[in-house]
C-alpha cells in the first residue's frame, strides 16, 4: 500500500532583517549571492517583460536547471516571486515544480524590521516522498543562507552608517 503524502512544501523563516534587504536577494540572478548551494545564475532569455525572464542556475553538485520567472509581484504590503523549473539535467524524476516566495515587513512586536519569508512548492502528482523531504530540508537551508547573507548586509549598512557619523561629526569638530 502507497504512503499518502502530499506534494506541496511550505517552508517559512524570519529574517532579521528589513524587507529592502531581503528583497534584493530573491531575484532568480541573485539566489546565488545568498544560496550557498548554486555556483551561479545566467540570465538566458530575456521576455517581453520581466516576468519571462529565464535563467539557467549551476548548482555546486554539477547539476542544472533552468527556471522560469511566472511572476514578479512588488504590491504592498507582501513581495512576491514565482519560479517555476522549465528544464533540468540531469533530468527531474517528476514532470514539474512551481514555487511561490512571498515576504511581507513585521511591523511591530518582538521582530519589528524583519521579514517574514514563505517558500511554497506545489510539485505534480508524480513526485515521490523522497522529492518531497528533499525539496524541505533544501528551502530550510536555502532560508537559512538568506537569513545569513541579509544580516550581513545589515551590518555593513549599519557600518556605513557609523563610519558617516563619525565622519560627520569629525568635520563638524575641525571647522
Amino acid at each position: 500500500m502507497p504512503i499518502a503524502t502530499t506534494n506541496e512544501v511550505i517552508e517559512s523563516a524570519v529574517i532579521r532583517a528589513p524587507l529592502s534587504h531581503v528583497w534584493h536577494f530573491i531575484k532568480l540572478a541573485e539566489f546565488p549571492t545568498f544560496y550557498s548551494q548554486i555556483k551561479k545564475a545566467e540570465h538566458i532569455v530575456k521576455g517581453v517583460s520581466d516576468e519571462t525572464d529565464v535563467y539557467k542556475w549551476t548548482f555546486k553538485d554539477g547539476s542544472v536547471v533552468e527556471i522560469k520567472q511566472d511572476e514578479h509581484s512588488v504590491g504592498s504590503p507582501s513581495l512576491l516571486q514565482a519560479p517555476c523549473v522549465i528544464n533540468s539535467e540531469p533530468e527531474l524524476s517528476y514532470s514539474s515544480v512551481v514555487s511561490t516566495i512571498r515576504c511581507w515587513p513585521v511591523t511591530s512586536g518582538e521582530f519589528e524590521d524583519s521579514t517574514f519569508v514563505r517558500w511554497t512548492s506545489k510539485f505534480a502528482s508524480d513526485a515521490d516522498i523522497g522529492v518531497i523531504e528533499d525539496a524541505k530540508y533544501k528551502r530550510r537551508d536555502a532560508l537559512k543562507d538568506l537569513a545569513a547573507a541579509a544580516q550581513k548586509m545589515v551590518k555593513q549598512h549599519e557600518n556605513r552608517s557609523e563610519y558617516t557619523t563619525q565622519s560627520s561629526t569629525f568635520v563638524t569638530a575641525s571647522s
